[in-house]
């Protein structure tokens, strides 16, 4: 009852955040043309007002939700793989692989979104299966992480070498992705995405049980019957799957993975069969907020989402560190 509830209070902070970020922005919305927006009733929305909200903020919201539950969940899952409570999706080369297919689809194509989205998920998918393939070597999760921190180093160097032949405004629109922003969201992207993540989520919350058994030891999880060869393969490439193309849409939102399980498992323990859907109700209340802020706080103008992350997240996990809650 006490895990329900939590879950029904987390759903309930996610509406109302959902709320104020459609009513909230550089085009203010009030509570009640929008209540009587969703109820279909009198006096409704004018025309620009119904275009803002269905075209502009409902699919960045959307999409928001799904990448703040995508990042929170595959968050969850790389620190119980990893037992490491600093594990996140970028360990194994996510970001490192996505950054360097942005930067070079910016810098050595004609550019584009389509273009640029293409060739960051083409190297998050190939940086962590080379992560993947150098950490078999080993056949161990050390083996994994020490692979991807060797291929985070490399791949960000790459990063650096094709910047140096960068111009102005190729420099521009590096900086702007790779500080992270929902505002590429729209209806297309939506529903190509969203089965896509919706999939990943289910494989990943589903995988409850052997992330509790990896809390006990590898050599535990393989007494109870668990394979971990398999586990670890279909985990690290669900992920892959899950959080790639977000990353190659959103550019780099940081710490919403990272901390996110941190709170969950501080407020109600560490059991997966609640830590991982409660880590993407969570995810998904905290990008909301931080695209909240980040519309409203100098509109119309507004701040890259990843830095409102960072400065929250950034601060945040220190704390954490320095009362010793991350271990």
């Amino acid at each position: 009852m006490k895990q329900n509830s939590a879950h029904g209070l987390l759903l309930l902070l996610l509406s109302l955040a959902v709320a104020g970020s459609l009513s909230h922005g550089a085009y203010p919305i009030s509570m009640r043309q929008l209540y009587a927006w969703v109820t279909s009733s009198p006096p409704g929305l004018d025309a620009i007002s119904h275009n803002v909200l269905f075209n502009i903020r409902l699919p960045r919201v959307l999409l928001g939700i799904l990448a703040g539950a995508a990042l929170g969940v595959a968050g969850a899952s790389m620190q119980a793989l990893f037992r490491n409570p600093l594990a996140e999706p970028g360990l194994i080369g996510l970001s490192a692989g996505a950054s360097l297919g942005a930067v070079a689809a910016i810098v050595l194509t004609p550019g584009g979104f389509f273009i640029i989205a293409c060739a960051a998920f083409a190297g998050s998918l190939m940086s962590t299966y080379a992560a993947y393939l150098l950490g078999r070597i080993s056949q161990s999760i050390s083996g994994l992480i020490l692979a991807g921190v060797a291929l985070n180093a490399m791949l960000f160097s790459l990063v650096g070498l094709i910047i140096l032949s960068a111009d102005d405004a190729q420099l521009r629109d590096l900086t702007f992705w790779s500080m992270g922003s929902l505002a590429a969201a729209n209806w297309p992207m939506i529903f190509l995405l969203g089965p896509l993540m919706l999939a990943g989520l289910i494989y990943l919350v589903s995988r409850w049980r052997v992330l509790n058994a990896l809390l006990l030891g590898e050599r535990e999880a393989q007494h109870l019957g668990f394979s971990l060869g398999s586990t670890r393969r279909g985990l690290i490439i669900c992920v892959a799957l899950t959080v790639g193309p977000l990353l190659a849409v959103t550019g780099g939102i940081g710490f919403v993975g990272l901390v996110m399980p941190h709170i969950v498992r501080m407020w109600r323990g560490a059991d997966h069969r609640w830590v991982m859907p409660a880590s993407a109700l969570s995810g998904a209340l905290g990008l909301t907020l931080a695209d909240w802020l980040a519309r409203c706080i100098i509109a119309p103008a507004e701040i890259p989402i990843g830095l409102i992350t960072s400065l929250i997240g950034g601060p945040f996990f220190i704390w954490l560190l320095l009362k010793g809650r991350t271990g």
